[in-house]
């Protein structure tokens, strides 16, 4: 089997499905390309000339068997570039979709992304979501967009979507955590795992830290993830003021350090405003943390009731964050959370199940 793998926005994540899924099935030729994850304006319109008419012009007129691409690619305009990829059959995966994304005051409102994302699914024979959240939020939100339309707008769109739709979701490094036995009243630390950007909900992050703080409680933060250049100002507070219970706030250099703060963590705390996987909170629940994270998103699909904490203004989701924190500190963990079903070799036979029967 001859793939073409094409990573349009090739960010940390889809870097790492790309490459798990040619490691984990070496079998396939495979044939990746990939543009820098920077510029999403240009990115998401761009990727058709960039490679359609790029130096990697020749290699899309070779034969392949499928084509693969991640949720940036505008594959329908690549389909009508080049000719040769329209004969062959196509499964978008998404990571993400632009119909679920939260608004910040520096994004664009323009319709494009969204369209892009709607066509894209439109001219695959095949489309992969990595959660039901994603799949059920891009059907809605496509919906949406397309009853705003004046007119002549074709019936049967989102069913016809639907129908070839699957969930498929991102599968993550299997690892055999440590039993972490918390004992009742001793220190409970907290990791916070998450792009330090605006839809990851630094500003919650802040109010249940500032809550810990005034209450003097025995919690403390260990504050991670991939910072930018630009630092959301809550973040940037928490920095400067640096609150007795943070016990670390910044990007770990090195990626062992990263994975023993996790190791020597007891809970992974989630403040996101959108998610739709998981993959940092996953990813510290296979190393034993217990997750806390919103009654909403894609978190259900994986979280115990248990450890999910209400919805509701900032002020009674930092009340409800640092309630539970305090029991547990107090009368001791839950049961940690088994996510086996998302290790590498849990899911690598779906996906090479899913490229079969697109191909029969």
């Amino acid at each position: 089997m001859k793939i073409l793998l094409l990573s349009a926005y090739d960010t940390d994540s889809h870097r790492s499905w790309c490459q798990g899924l040619m490691a984990h099935l070496p079998n396939i030729q495979w044939h990746y390309l990939s543009l820098p994850g920077r510029f999403f304006s240009w990115r998401i319109r761009g990727n058709p000339l960039s490679w359609a008419l790029g130096k990697d012009k020749q290699v899309l007129q070779q034969d392949f068997d499928l084509i693969l691409a991640t949720s940036m690619v505008d594959l329908a305009t690549l389909r009508g570039l080049v000719p040769n990829l329209a004969q062959i059959p196509a499964m978008m995966y998404f990571h993400e979709n632009q119909f679920a994304y939260p608004k910040s005051d520096q994004q664009h409102t323009s319709v494009e992304p969204q369209m892009v994302n709607l066509y894209s699914a439109l001219s695959a024979q095949r489309v992969l979501f990595n959660s039901q959240y994603n799949r059920d939020s891009f059907l809605l939100g496509a919906d949406k967009l397309l009853k705003r339309l004046p007119d002549e707008v074709p019936p049967g769109i989102i069913q016809s979507i639907e129908e070839k739709s699957r969930v498929l979701p991102v599968p993550i490094k299997a690892h055999v955590a440590a039993s972490k036995v918390s004992s009742h009243h001793e220190t409970l630390t907290v990791i916070w795992n998450h792009r330090w950007e605006y839809d990851k909900g630094p500003e919650l992050l802040k109010a249940v830290v500032d809550l810990v703080e005034s209450q003097s409680l025995d919690i403390e933060f260990i504050i991670a993830g991939l910072s930018f250049r630009n630092v959301p100002p809550a973040l940037q507070q928490l920095q400067e003021k640096h609150p007795r219970c943070i016990a670390h706030i910044g990007t770990y250099a090195q990626k062992s350090e990263y994975q023993l703060a996790l190791d020597n963590s007891q809970v992974v705390l989630s403040t996101a405003h959108h998610e739709f996987q998981g993959l940092a909170m996953l990813e510290a629940a296979a190393r034993g943390c217990i997750p806390l994270a919103p009654d909403r998103l894609a978190y259900p699909e994986w979280v115990p009731k248990a450890c999910l904490y209400k919805n509701g203004s900032m002020d009674k989701q930092a009340a409800n964050i640092v309630a539970k924190l305090k029991h547990w500190q107090q009368h001791g963990l839950p049961t940690p959370v088994p996510v086996e079903r998302y290790f590498w070799p849990s899911l690598i036979g779906q996906y090479l199940k899913e490229f079969n029967d697109l191909l029969d």
